[in-house]
């Protein structure tokens, strides 16, 4: 099954942020966190302005990744290490360090129980929260081949939802066996920046859930804007388009 979108809001976003983890934080904030070294960060940021309210910015050779939320703590992995930081979301100033044992850090998300993981192959991790150690892998396959590049999740009702790094893809994962059950297909948004004389944003990553009031929100790294979508079912791509869109190529040689 794939779904294209209905655009329903736009809200200015931090072109400078290179977007890695992205999640909802009630009261129309996000928190977020960025990459690339020396300016890595996690951040709290107002939805409605894009401003930022509170930030920890990373020591340098840290390179931010994927972030999720779960109770009061945010955790966080980070890029080529098995370091992983879990923060206080009302203080970031009190904070803790993990090791992981994923082969790398790039997406976490959370179903509020556990903690799902990528690392850049088509692998989807579960972890254990309290102990940080891997309950569950599984392969993330689409008609029998594997989705590499696995980045950003979200979890969303009952679904892993994966970015799939270098494409406009979203894919919808089953965490139970890996089966991409439907793909969203958001290349339109890029196009519309570009068009917008935005050449310099790179692609898209960050999907963020709001639960209570079914919204859902999408941006990308260096992307000037965060968008908020409803999702709308498509009969099916033109013929090839998945494979055009969402290549399955493997990161790791």
């Amino acid at each position: 099954r794939f779904y294209s979108f209905d655009l329903v809001r736009e809200y200015p976003h931090d072109p400078e942020a290179f977007t890695q983890g992205l999640l909802y934080a009630g009261n129309d904030t996000l928190f977020e966190s960025t990459g690339l070294y020396h300016q890595s960060s996690v951040r709290k940021v107002d939805l409605q302005t894009g401003k930022v309210l509170d930030q920890h910015q990373m020591d340098g050779h840290m390179f931010g990744e994927g972030l999720t939320l779960l109770d009061d703590r945010l955790f966080q992995v980070t890029w080529l290490k098995n370091d992983g930081f879990i923060y206080d979301r009302h203080n970031f100033s009190k904070r803790e360090s993990f090791t992981h044992k994923m082969r790398d850090g790039w997406g976490l998300a959370t179903d509020g129980k556990i903690l799902f993981g990528s690392d850049g192959t088509s692998k989807l991790y579960q972890l254990d929260p309290i102990s940080l150690e891997v309950t569950k892998t599984v392969t993330v396959k689409y008609q029998d081949n594997d989705v590499s590049y696995i980045n950003e999740l979200e979890y969303i009702n009952g679904e892993v939802w994966a970015n799939v790094w270098q494409t406009d893809c979203i894919a919808r994962v089953s965490h139970e066996d890996g089966q991409v059950a439907s793909w969203i297909l958001l290349h339109e948004l890029r196009q519309q920046l570009w068009n917008s004389g935005n050449t310099e944003i790179d692609v898209l990553n960050g999907i963020a859930w709001d639960e209570e009031n079914d919204r859902l929100f999408v941006t990308g790294k260096l992307w000037p804007k965060l968008y908020e979508i409803k999702l709308r079912p498509v009969d099916g791509p033109p013929d090839g388009s998945v494979e055009k869109l969402c290549p399955r190529a493997s990161f790791y040689r």
